[in-house]
This record gives C-alpha cells, sequence and structure tokens, in this order.
C-alpha cells in the first residue's frame, strides 16, 4: 500500500478530508477538526502515524517489529508510525487505518459528531 492508496482509502469515510497543516509534502487526514493519518517519510520510506489504542499499539509493535514503530514526534502511548513497505500487509493497515478514523471521531465534540451523521443520511 502506498501513500496515495492510503489516502484514497481514508477519504471514504464520512466526515473525512484532507490538509497539509504542517508541510505541503506531508498530507494529513482528518475526520472533522482532528487528524487521523498522517501521511510521511520515515527511515527513507513512505510511512504513515496512526493512532490506537495502548494495548493495540503494543501488539502491532511487537507483530511487525522494525515496521511499526512508536508513533514519530506523537505521543508514543496512542500513535504508531506504519512503514509502507510491504513488510505489513495491506488488509493490517487498512484495519489500523480504521481503528485511528473511529478512534478519532469518537473523541470529536457531539456537535461535530452529529454533523458528520447528518451529512451521511443526506
Amino acid at each position: 500500500m502506498n501513500g496515495q492508496q492510503l489516502i484514497d482509502k481514508g477519504l471514504a469515510y464520512p466526515g473525512t478530508s484532507l490538509r497539509y497543516p504542517f508541510d505541503p509534502e506531508m498530507p494529513v487526514l482528518f475526520v472533522g477538526s482532528k487528524m487521523f493519518a498522517l501521511i510521511g517519510v520515515r527511515s527513507g520510506a513512505a510511512s504513515v502515524n496512526l493512532k490506537t489504542s495502548p494495548e493495540e499499539a503494543w501488539l502491532q509493535r511487537e507483530t511487525y517489529p522494525g515496521s511499526v514503530l512508536p508513533g514519530y514526534h506523537m505521543n508514543k502511548k496512542h500513535w504508531n508510525t506504519v512503514l509502507l513497505d510491504g513488510s505489513v500487509p495491506d488488509s493490517v493497515i487498512e484495519e489500523m487505518l480504521e481503528a485511528s478514523y473511529r478512534l478519532v471521531r469518537a473523541k470529536l465534540t457531539r456537535a461535530e459528531r452529529e454533523e458528520i451523521e447528518a451529512a451521511k443520511k443526506s
């Protein structure tokens, strides 16, 4: 999976948008006002930072050592950096992306969540 494929999958979720808040070469997927996927480069390979639960973060790092790392420039308890070099199966990355989206969406204000639900129904 590459960065563009990840962006395409992420934009299919309700209430998402693509922004460049840090650097014009660093796309970030947002749900509402919060980011859930930051696409960049780590150790010379394309990568994505994704939110996860602390338990999942540890399990993912143990399952894919060297490919799933503590979140670069993020809260390492809640974020992982996943190298997009083919070492983590695409289906697993898709699950991680969806989990990140769901975790971040759950932390939006009620008004933002309701707005996303209303837009989804129309």
